[in-house]
């Protein structure tokens, strides 16, 4: 099995660095029975994951991710829990912190998301 800490952080650096210009560019990396939870609404399937996140109401922005933690899921897999935030492309305002969970399944020899639930942290 690959290694969790490698697998893990290679995604979110790959994930990331996508979503701060070019969401519509990860769409590779959901499949048809993906879902997305973000902020308590779900999406299910590549197509309706990647209408929600392509249509957020912020273009560019920079992540900085603070923690990120990833083990082995018993259900095969990696599981990939993140804290961090998001500053907003010409937003005057304090960086957005958020928290975000990726599971990641392997299929051949790349990883895509299986799971992914995303929520701002308030407070």
């Amino acid at each position: 099995m690959a290694d969790p800490e490698s697998v893990g952080g290679a995604f979110l650096d790959y994930y990331y660095n996508i979503f701060q210009s070019n969401r519509a560019g990860l769409a590779n990396l959901y499949q048809e029975a993906s879902m997305l939870t973000f902020e308590g609404q779900k999406f299910q399937g590549a197509q309706a994951i990647l209408g929600k996140l392509t249509t957020l109401p912020f273009g560019a922005c920079k992540v900085i991710i603070s923690t990120k933690d990833c083990q082995p899921s018993v259900s095969g897999g990696i599981l990939v829990f993140v804290t961090g935030s998001v500053q907003t492309e010409g937003e005057n305002q304090a960086p957005l912190k958020f928290s975000q969970v990726f599971h990641l399944m392997q299929v051949g020899s790349n990883f895509v998301v299986t799971n992914d639930m995303f929520r701002l942290n308030y407070g």
